[in-house]
């Protein structure tokens, strides 16, 4: 089996030009593996600020993107992990979250982090089904 890395228009530019050491996605065994986004705005490269809620959005509206790219979609995600700056945004996370998986959500795990090397307050990475 080999692996597949994707390129995720405004996503792999913005990470080359950072020269961040990852692919956004990568498929391999039937599966699409999503590197955990950041709610960055693909159109400009720049970080989306502002609460949570826009936060989630951008990062699903990434996860997304990385997912269509590779060929895939948000139905067949099986496995997310979210990363919080504090779990005390467990419920607004989850009123942006329930829209992109309104039916037979994935198996999920929710963690609070410290800090990353840049201001956002999430990031989102999954499994989906090829």
């Amino acid at each position: 089996m080999e692996k597949q890395c994707i390129a995720v228009p405004g996503i792999s530019e913005m990470l080359a030009k950072s020269k961040v050491p990852l692919s956004p996605a990568v498929e391999a065994g039937g599966f699409v593996f999503v590197s955990g986004m950041p709610p960055i705005d693909r159109a400009t490269g720049e970080m989306i600020e502002g609460d949570i809620k826009a936060q989630t959005r951008q990062v699903l509206e990434n996860v997304k993107a990385c997912l269509e790219a590779a060929g895939s979609s948000l139905d067949k995600v099986v496995k997310c992990t979210v990363y919080a700056a504090n779990s005390g945004f467990f419920g607004a996370v989850n009123e942006i979250y329930a829209e992109y998986f309104p039916h037979d959500p994935p198996a999920r795990t929710f963690a609070a982090v410290g800090s990353w090397p840049m201001p956002f307050d999430i990031e989102i990475e999954c499994i989906a089904i090829a």
